[in-house]
């Protein structure tokens, strides 16, 4: 499984919901004030490939993990 952090900031209602239809799962991990919220795309790995080149051609920019981060490790990255 790869996992897609994209700040929430960075996609219009669109494309959040092109790459929903692409992911098995989404999750919003969301943040108070001064921190920004993220999505979380979950994809398989036979989905990788297309998901990323979805991405780049959009322009978004991404953190790709191997393992989902938790909550307090998402939060210390931003620090």
């Amino acid at each position: 499984m790869w996992y897609f952090l994209i700040k929430q900031g960075d996609l219009d209602t669109k494309q959040y919901q092109n790459l929903q239809k692409q992911a098995l799962l989404t999750e919003v991990e969301r943040f108070n004030e001064p921190y920004e919220s993220w999505y979380i795309f979950s994809v398989e790995k036979a989905d990788y490939a297309d998901f990323m080149n979805l991405l780049d051609r959009e322009g978004i920019a991404y953190e790709l993990a191997t393992e989902r981060p938790t909550r307090a490790e998402m939060l210390e990255a931003m620090k």
